[in-house]
Parts: structure tokens; sequence; C-alpha cells
């Protein structure tokens, strides 16, 4: 596997676009982070945010920003080493040019690990790369698989917007009738829709995303406390710091002191 440039968590303006009449020369996976406009064929199709999107080799790379939005993604310029190493990653039959909807959060993570280990150069880089990326097609090729074998519901599609918009933005405020006005559900039919599709009930989620969130403003930056907790969508550091201590168990500045030397 080639790993021919990376990036992660990359911010854009709204006059951003990519015009590749000829393609980029090599494989092109993107993880949207905001929605985007996708021109295939001459048509313009929107994908939400949460969607992967991966483009073949030698195809034409048109997309943008929404009107009036940034745009924010990772991404992967990639190729393969051998036929072999191609015909066993395209195995997985992931479609090209199509929008795969789904809960990106790993596959950030992976897009993450693969950009620290290109760059790092450490003695197994390439081994490590190979692993992550096998893993981000196989997840793929799972969420491929779950639809296929699962109907598709147009109420569980919007609910699951809901949670992509709660982890992407962990940080707006959001609310069970702000959400359910979304999808134009009732409150109670909502709650109840979200806790069986997830395990958990929206308010949990909420928390659990601005929690996650935090972690990696701890492990990353040297934001104060006070401040990490506002940009978490906590309104009050009281009430950031007794749920933080009740998901982890330690306070955040312990779990910045456990984690400060993790890359």
């Amino acid at each position: 596997m080639k790993i021919i440039n990376v990036g992660y968590d990359h911010r854009h303006d709204a006059d951003f676009f990519i015009d590749r009449p000829e393609g980029s020369g090599d494989y092109l996976l993107l993880l949207l982070k905001t929605q985007a406009v996708f021109t295939i064929d001459g048509k313009d199709i929107i994908a939400s945010e949460g969607t992967a999107f991966l483009y073949p080799k030698g195809k034409p790379q048109f997309y943008r920003c929404v009107k009036g939005c940034f745009f924010e993604n990772d991404w992967i310029h990639f190729d393969f080493d051998s036929d072999e190493e191609k015909y066993e990653f395209l195995g997985y039959h992931i479609p090209f040019e199509t929008p795969i909807t789904l809960d990106i959060r790993f596959l950030s993570y992976c897009i993450k690990s693969v950009s620290y280990e290109h760059y790092a150069n450490n003695p197994c880089s390439r081994e490590t790369i190979e692993c992550f990326m096998k893993l981000i097609f196989i997840k793929l090729h799972e969420q491929l698989l779950d639809k296929h074998e699962a109907p598709s519901d147009f109420r569980f599609d919007m609910i699951s917007t809901i949670r992509s918009k709660i982890y992407s933005k962990p940080y707006e405020q959001r609310t069970v009738d702000i959400a359910a006005h979304e999808i134009s559900m009732s409150r109670s039919a909502f709650q109840k829709a979200y806790k069986k599709q997830f395990g958990v009930t929206f308010v949990e989620d909420l928390n659990n995303s601005r929690i996650a969130y935090s972690e990696m403003l701890l492990t990353t930056t040297s934001l104060t406390i006070e401040d990490i907790a506002l940009m978490s969508g906590y309104k009050t550091y009281v009430h950031f710091i007794r749920r933080f201590k009740y998901k982890n168990k330690i306070t955040p500045s312990e779990y910045r002191k456990l984690n400060q030397n993790v890359t």
C-alpha cells in the first residue's frame, strides 16, 4: 500500500472546491464531516456529513462545499504496490463514487493513525499503515453488508443523521425537542426510536459525544479545563467535571496527565 498524501480534520472556507478533470493519479478516500456536493457524470449529488466517498484511479474528481458552508474532511490519496494487493482490497467491493453513510468516528481514527505513521516514518510504519487501511475497507464493507441485509427505513436513516450530527459537532446545543422536530417526530416517538436503534438515550449519546470530544482536546491541546468545558458544549464547568468524572472515574486534569504523552 502506497500512501501518496493524507490529511486529518482539515477545514476549508466556503469557497473551497476541487476540479480535477483527469483525477488525481491515484485512489482517493474522503470522510466528510460536513455536507458536500459531488458532480458525477454531469449531475450534482449532495452527500451528508458522516459519509465516506471513494474515487477510483483515473476518474474525474469534482466536489465542493455546499453553498454558504465550510468544508471539513479527512482524506487519503493512495495506490497499490501490486495487482495482488489491488485485487485484495478491491475485493471488498466498496462502490466507487457513491456516498456511504456510517458512523465515521472509527474510520477517522484510522486515518489519523495512518497520517501519524506516514509522517513519523517509524520502522514498522508500512505494516501498520496496511493494517489500518485494511480495517477501513473492512468496516466500509461491513456497513454495506448491514444495508444489504436490512431493508432501508427512512426513519432509521433520519435518526442516524441526527447521531452523525451530534458526534461531528458535539459542541452544538441540541435537545430532544430540537432533534425530534428536525426529523418531524414527536418527542416520545423520537426517544423510543433512538434508544431502540442505538441502545442509549439521545441525552446519554449526546453526553458521550461531548466527553469524547473533550478527551481529544485534553490530549491534543493546552487549553484550560474551563475552555474545554465550554468548547465541548457544557454550559458550566461544574457540570462538565461531574459528567466527565462519572464516565471516566477520574477528573479531566487526571485524564490529561495520564494521556499527555499518548500520540
